[in-house]
């Protein structure tokens, strides 16, 4: 029997110029799928080869139904990764046939990673956002808050943008690069509160080595939109009691490992599976109500689907067939 996969890497996937339509499409299609109840979504693992190392591995596993494809990732997330120059995180794909586990594909996830965490991030702001805001804070300056950035500007066409990260040049170049691509003014501050203090949809993505209450709870405005997803947290302990709903990706991973924004409050017992409003995949497929009113202030909480990467690693799978991109390897 011949077995041959399709090999993606980084060069084809640049090469694919996916739009941001293309990417919210097909991450929306995976939250259809979950809340439909047509995926399965295995919590995310975690390996720490040498707490020396100051970096860990993910690895993520799930299977999307009407995609007819499983997949696993697993991504690296190394702080430190700008002192030689690398990303701080980098990741490979693997899709499989789910009915026989025949492997399909392998695709350099570091851009899925990126795209897919940013769309996820900008669909909250769809079901979760003002409808009218006007104003963007995005704390963090690695590769998905530039698709944070990109995508929410896309959604709302934000009047003001405000970014900050911990180190000046990344933030600076972060700033000129946001700037160049979408058109627009960045304003860049070298601080917390100037970037974040009333913002209508606040973003923490920040890279913290270990907790911080750094984003303080008053600078949160009736009716604004919080979406942490830093692996440290760092938020305040109250943030979660001002919040009218709070929304998550995937109850399943919101007890998985020792990681995320709202750790310290689920380990307070202030959050829970159970105490959440919905997932967002409810939302999209009509089983739960997002937003409400302009007055609700809420939280969205998203940890990374498998099945997200795996909806876009398809959507890329598909557009490269039509352009003949990538290239195809003997398996068997």
């Amino acid at each position: 029997m011949n077995i041959n996969i399709k090999y993606l890497n980084g060069e084809d996937v640049n090469a694919l110029s996916m739009t941001n339509d293309e990417i919210l499409d097909a991450v929306e299609e995976g939250l259809l799928a979950s809340g439909n109840g047509q995926t399965v979504i295995e919590p995310r693992m975690h390996l720490v080869p040498d707490p020396a190392f100051n970096g860990h591995f993910n690895v993520l596993r799930g299977y999307v139904a009407p995609l007819k494809m499983a997949g696993f990732k697993i991504v690296g997330d190394y702080v430190n990764n700008y002192k030689i120059g690398l990303p701080s995180e980098m990741a490979m794909l693997n899709l499989f046939n789910p009915t026989n586990g025949m492997p399909i594909a392998m695709i350099d996830a570091t851009a899925i990673t990126d795209m897919r965490t940013g769309a996820m991030t900008a669909l909250g702001g769809k079901y979760f956002g003002p409808k009218k805001a006007r104003s963007l804070a995005n704390i963090g300056a690695r590769g998905s808050s530039y698709w944070n950035v990109r995508l929410l500007n896309h959604l709302f066409d934000f009047d003001s943008i405000r970014v900050h990260s911990r180190r000046r040049e990344s933030r600076d170049s972060f700033g000129e690069q946001l700037s160049n691509d979408l058109g627009k003014e960045i304003t860049v501050t070298d601080n917390w509160k100037d970037c974040l203090d009333q913002a209508d949809i606040m973003v923490e993505a920040s890279r913290l080595p270990k907790p911080t209450p750094l984003f303080k709870t008053k600078w949160i405005r009736k009716g604004g939109l919080v979406i942490p997803y830093g692996t440290m947290s760092a938020l305040e302990i109250d943030h979660t009691d001002i919040m009218d709903k709070i929304f998550v990706d995937d109850r399943g991973q919101m007890n998985a490992g020792p990681l995320g924004a709202l750790r310290p409050h689920i380990n307070a017992g202030k959050v829970s599976p159970e105490s959440v409003n919905a997932e967002i995949g409810e939302v999209v497929a009509g089983k739960a109500t997002g937003r409400e009113s302009s007055e609700e202030t809420i939280l969205f909480w998203h940890r990374g689907l498998s099945t997200s990467d795996i909806a876009l690693g398809a959507a890329m799978l598909k557009k490269a067939d039509t352009m003949g991109i990538g290239q195809t390897l003997k398996y068997a």
